[in-house]
């Protein structure tokens, strides 16, 4: 077994994050695209005016709802990867009770959260 100087080792480790580089900062750039359909999705919601968001049985203004999101996202971002994960796993229910998101609008017609994103993340990747 060869044995390798300081300069050797420094040389090794250079090459090594060298191969590792490219491969983190592609998978940023991957990311990049869902990232802002995430964005935009969360912008969506806070465009609803007349429109409330129910949790857990209560009624919030959208405002509310759009820093819920974010912060639920901020608080699961290693588990979401695309939009739709951000759908699925951070804005269609309740972690707590399990209880759909609704988006109630002024007409009194309800939907759940998922299936508006869902809908909104079609029209967004056509």
């Amino acid at each position: 077994m060869r044995k390798l100087g300081f300069v050797g080792l420094i040389s090794s480790w250079v090459l090594l994050l060298g191969l590792l580089l490219p491969v983190s900062a592609t998978g940023q750039t991957e990311l990049a695209p869902e990232r802002k359909k995430i964005d935009v999705l969360i912008q969506q919601v806070g465009e609803l005016k007349d429109a409330k968001f129910v949790r857990n049985g209560s009624t919030y203004e959208v405002s509310t709802a759009v820093r819920f999101l974010r912060g639920k996202w901020e608080a699961n971002d290693s588990a979401v990867k695309t939009a739709r994960d951000f759908i699925d796993k951070v804005a269609s229910a309740s972690g707590t009770s399990g209880k759909p998101y609704l988006i109630r609008f002024k007409d009194g017609r309800e939907i759940k959260s998922r299936d508006f994103l869902l809908a909104e993340l079609k029209k967004l990747e056509t």
